[in-house]
């Protein structure tokens, strides 16, 4: 609800693209530098080429400022990624208790992507020649570390694992839909567990119930769908159109939420409650399962915030319409 101080990406100068341009190189270099420690006792080819990557950051970084030096002076704009709309906020790598080497692959293509398509994009809205050479040329450089995600280690999988190695479109499907439909999912069913248990009890209605636990799931998902959808166009990132991802999000979002709402169509109402507890407890695993799947959580960790989570809201639901 607090209004987004960022600046949009096409309202900034050149002398400020420059700036953030050099800030986002000294914070990739700085990633890449922490996957090599971290990675180099299990995987010690992934810790190489990291350590490659860090050193290629670190001369785009210089690059860029031998020419913002050229063109603006010394001194640089204080402005970083997270200054600006369109960016993808990531969770910060020392919070990171694990780490697996396919969450590596996923955020290496992700950040390459994404400085791709910032490069790109910053080279259209500039007129200098010099500057506007050297952001294409980044461009393309940024473009071939892409493909260090299907390298990472291909020494180590072996023949099977290159096999069963995710190319380019399973990382754009995560992207694009799972990690907003997971989110929707997330939201609909935890978020909805409290009015509908709350109605349940409180009236001992299931109609009623039936009725509070619809617009809670449509309601959520419409406002989950917008919210994502508006959250970046996609240009910078690489996460795709934000109408699929709002569409994911929105849909899984309701789809959470209608899970434990449908069961109270059944006029029984311990019948109906019944039902929607085994639902909602099948919508806990779900996402617990998906987190393991596709966000490398390890799964007793997703188990423990999800169901615990959820168990929370849902006593806070019987409580409240027993009160």
């Amino acid at each position: 609800m607090l209004p987004d101080t960022r600046r949009p990406f096409a309202s900034l100068s050149e002398r400020e693209i420059l700036s953030l341009a050099v800030a986002a190189e000294e914070e990739d270099g700085r990633i890449y530098s922490e996957f090599a420690t971290r990675l180099a006792d299990t995987y010690p080819g992934s810790a190489a080429l990291f350590e490659g990557m860090a050193a290629e950051e670190d001369e785009h970084r210089r690059r860029l400022l031998d020419l913002y030096v050229e063109r603006f002076g010394t001194h640089l704009v204080p402005i970083r990624r997270e200054n600006v709309k369109g960016f993808i906020a990531r969770k910060p790598l020392w919070l990171m208790k694990s780490l697996t080497l396919e969450a590596v692959r996923q955020q290496v293509w992700e950040m390459e992507e994404g400085s791709y398509r910032f490069y790109m994009e910053a080279a259209k809205q500039t007129t200098d020649a010099g500057i506007r050479k050297l952001l294409g040329d980044l461009a393309m450089q940024e473009r071939k570390h892409a493909d260090a995600a299907d390298r990472i280690d291909a020494e180590a999988l072996g023949a099977e694992g290159r096999e069963l190695e995710k190319g380019e479109n399973h990382r754009q499907f995560v992207l694009t839909y799972v990690q907003p439909g997971l989110a929707g999912l997330m939201d609909g069913s935890v978020s909805t567990l409290a009015p509908v248990f709350a109605a349940a009890f409180a009236t001992g209605d299931t109609h009623q119930t039936f009725l509070v636990g619809l617009a809670a799931a449509i309601g959520a998902g419409i406002s989950m769908g917008f919210t994502e959808a508006a959250s970046d166009d996609g240009k910078l990132t690489g996460r795709g159109s934000p109408v699929k991802r709002g569409l994911a999000a929105g849909i899984m979002t309701a789809i959470g939420g209608l899970g434990h709402a449908l069961p109270y169509l059944i006029a029984d109402f311990w019948t109906a409650t019944s039902v929607a507890i085994v639902i909602v407890l099948i919508e806990l695993w779900a996402i617990a399962f998906i987190q393991n799947r596709y966000m490398q959580t390890p799964f007793w960790r997703a188990v423990m915030q999800v169901v615990l989570g959820g168990s929370l809201v849902f006593a806070a639901g019987i409580l409240i319409g027993n009160a």
